[in-house]
C-alpha cells in the first residue's frame, strides 16, 4: 500500500529494503577487503604489463639500480668528506685515502648524473662508469694502496714530499678538471657519448660554442687532470707517474681513433675546427 505522494506507507516501508545493507562510511568487512585486495592485484598486474622491461631490477636502466647506486655513492661521499675532514684536523695522514674515496664518489655520481640530466636517450646504469674496465679499477686500487701505506706506515716521509701547497695544486686540478668535464657534457647535451661512435646518429651535431670553442675535446682534458689531480692531492708519486702514462696513451689513441670518424662525420668543417683549437693535453 502506498500513500497518496507515492511513498510506501509505514505498514509495508519495511519490505523495500535491500537485504544486504552497505557497510557504513569507514567500515571494515569481510567483502570490502576482498574487493580491495583484488582491486590492488589487479592494478599491480596492470603496472607489470605496461612498465618497460628496462626499467625492472636487473634491467639496463632499472630504477632500483639507479637508486641503490646513487644512495651509495651519497653514503661514501659524505662519509668520505666527513673523515677527511676530521682526520686532517687531528693531523693523521690517512684523511688521504678517505678523500680519494669521496672525490671518486663525486666524479661517478655526476656521470650519470649529467647524462640523465642532459642526455637522457643514452643514460644507463652503465653511465655511473663504476665498471670501467679492468685497468681502471686496477688504477684506482694501486692508487689506494699506495697512500694507504705511505699515509700510515711512512706519516714522515709523506709529510716531508708532500707540503700543503702540493696538496692544494691537487685540489685545485681535481676541481678544475671535474668542472670543465661535468660542463662539456651538459654543452654537447645529446652530442655526447661515453662511447666512440662509428657511425653518424640521426642529429648529431658538431658542437663548437662554450668550452668547445677552446677545448677540442673538453671532457677528455677535464678526465685527464683530474685523474693527475687526485695523485698530486694524495702525493702518490709512482700513482702520478703511472697515471700520467696511462691517461695519456689512452687518451692518444682514443682521440686519434675518433677523430678519423669526426671528419668522416663532418668533412671539411671538423678539419677546420681542428686547426683552430687545442686538446690542452701535452703531446696531443
Amino acid at each position: 500500500m502506498a500513500s497518496q505522494n507515492g511513498a510506501p506507507s509505514s505498514a509495508h516501508a519495511d519490505i523495500s529494503l535491500p537485504v544486504n545493507r552497505p557497510a557504513e562510511p569507514g567500515k571494515w568487512t569481510p567483502e570490502l577487503d576482498a574487493n580491495i585486495r583484488a582491486q590492488e592485484a589487479a592494478n599491480v598486474q596492470l603496472k607489470k604489463t605496461t612498465l618497460p622491461r628496462y626499467l625492472w631490477p636487473g634491467g639496463d636502466r632499472s630504477l632500483a639500480g639507479v637508486a641503490i647506486r646513487a644512495f651509495l655513492l651519497g653514503v661514501s661521499g659524505a662519509v668520505g668528506f666527513l673523515f677527511t675532514a676530521a682526520l686532517a684536523y687531528s693531523g693523521i695522514g690517512l684523511w688521504r685515502p678517505c678523500f680519494f674515496l669521496a672525490v671518486l664518489s663525486v666524479f661517478h655520481f655526476l656521470e650519470f648524473w649529467t647524462t640523465a640530466a642532459y642526455n637522457t636517450p643514452t643514460a644507463y646504469i652503465s653511465s655511473f662508469l663504476l665498471t670501467n674496465g679492468s685497468r681502471y679499477r686496477q688504477a684506482h686500487t694501486v692508487a689506494f694502496v699506495e697512500t694507504i701505506v705511505t699515509s700510515y706506515f711512512f706519516p714522515a716521509w709523506q709529510a716531508r714530499v708532500h707540503p700543503p701547497w702540493l696538496i692544494a695544486l691537487g685540489v685545485v686540478m681535481i676541481v678544475v678538471g671535474q668542472v670543465v668535464r661535468s660542463l662539456a657534457m651538459v654543452q654537447a647535451g645529446t652530442n655526447f657519448n661515453h662511447q666512440v661512435q662509428q657511425h653518424k646518429n640521426e642529429g648529431h651535431e658538431l658542437v663548437t660554442t662554450g668550452l668547445y670553442s677552446v677545448f677540442r675535446h673538453p671532457s677528455y682534458f677535464g678526465f685527464f687532470w683530474w685523474g693527475l689531480g687526485t695523485q698530486v692531492a694524495l702525493g702518490n708519486l709512482a700513482s702520478f707517474v703511472a697515471y700520467a702514462g696511462i691517461l695519456w696513451y689512452f687518451f692518444y689513441t682514443r682521440i686519434t681513433h675518433e677523430e678519423k670518424h669526426l671528419v668522416e662525420f663532418f668533412g671539411d668543417d671538423y678539419k677546420a675546427y681542428k686547426t683552430r683549437t687545442r686538446v690542452w693535453i701535452p703531446f696531443i
